[in-house]
């Protein structure tokens, strides 16, 4: 075998799967409304928010988050829509008892979150899963925050946020204690979208070296400020991940995320099915763009290439001078 057949065994061999591959254990969330709550302040009507999570519930995925559990003294509910607080009273009129196979999830922000308070004992609630997101100064505080989670008696996942700007020593740290704690899955999180195929590849490896250590799964988050969401989801998925985040339409922060159809479409699992997210789309997620503006934009191509938190970027897009790109530009290079 030639030196460079033996690189291209090895290669494939770090693989999980391909194109060609079904793989059982591959969960998809949906974070639509979630997500796409940071564009409008979590203003979702309920009838769009029913719309989504029957149209999750048709097309077989496995989990929808449906909002934030915020600290109503630091996200005010007069500045804020309910899907910012998602209390059991409010979730429990779109969904019921979710008589379904969907599970029900909400994301708690470390030192965002009043969870001893608001988020109850799992019998007293329709919840199923808390997703703790953090940054890498937070995580004592978000390993106190999957205990409690754990112990109330939900499955427990944490995001690590904004990782491309972290050195790889205190990721290996985060990474050691995080899967140590009572979390079942680590998500690898492109919060700027600046990452290529070759960072997603040995993150990938690296993640799953610490979670399958310690019996956990790796998950990924993407946005598409350099259209890669789509192609990174599912590069970490051949690599390994097992739990895929996406968005109808891509709707989500900024230049928002990898599609859900995109992925269903792609994901050889019978139990998904299509044609529900079409009719979402159609006839909910899509009219939205009459009012909110997210998507690919040449202001979030720079912040992502730049490896720059994408609030300049939605600024710029909410102001006058929106399609001017060189003066935009010409700023955020000024403030590097």
């Amino acid at each position: 075998m030639t030196d460079n057949a033996a690189k291209t065994e090895t290669r494939w061999a770090e693989k999980k799967g391909s194109w060609l591959t079904y793989r059982p254990d591959i969960k998809v969330l949906d974070c639509t409304v979630r997500d796409g709550g940071l564009m409008n302040n979590s203003h979702f009507e309920d009838d769009f928010v029913k719309a989504v999570y029957q149209a999750c519930v048709d097309a077989g995925i496995d989990y929808m988050e449906i909002g934030y559990k915020g600290d109503k003294s630091i996200y005010l509910p007069q500045d804020y829509g309910k899907w910012k607080h998602c209390t059991e009273e409010d979730v429990r009129r779109i969904v019921g008892d979710n008589p379904t196979d969907l599970k029900i999830s909400a994301m708690a922000d470390a030192e965002r979150t009043d969870y001893h308070v608001d988020i109850l004992p799992k019998e007293q609630s329709v919840f199923d899963m808390y997703r703790v997101a953090t940054y890498i100064h937070q995580i004592p505080t978000a390993v106190d925050m999957i205990k409690d989670i754990h112990d109330k008696g939900y499955e427990a996942t944490v995001n690590l946020m904004a990782i491309s700007v972290v050195q790889e020593r205190e990721l290996d740290e985060a990474l050691d204690i995080l899967s140590k704690t009572e979390v079942e899955v680590i998500y690898l999180v492109d919060s700027y979208g600046s990452l290529y195929s070759e960072d997603i590849q040995p993150l990938t490896r690296k993640y799953l070296q610490y979670a399958e250590a310690t019996g956990k799964k790796v998950g990924i988050h993407t946005h598409n400020n350099q259209q890669l969401a789509y192609a990174n989801t599912i590069e970490a998925l051949i690599m390994g991940a097992s739990y895929l985040d996406a968005t109808l339409g891509g709707l989500g922060r900024g230049a928002g995320n990898c599609p859900t159809e995109l992925l269903i479409g792609f994901l050889k699992n019978p139990k998904f099915r299509l044609r529900p997210l079409l009719q979402c789309l159609q006839q909910y997620v899509m009219p939205l763009r009459e009012k909110i503006l997210w998507g690919y934009d040449i202001p979030y191509m720079l912040t992502g290439q730049l490896n720059m938190h994408p609030r300049a970027a939605m600024a710029c897009m909410d102001g006058e001078h929106r399609a001017d790109y060189v003066k935009f530009y010409d700023e955020i290079i000024e403030e590097e």
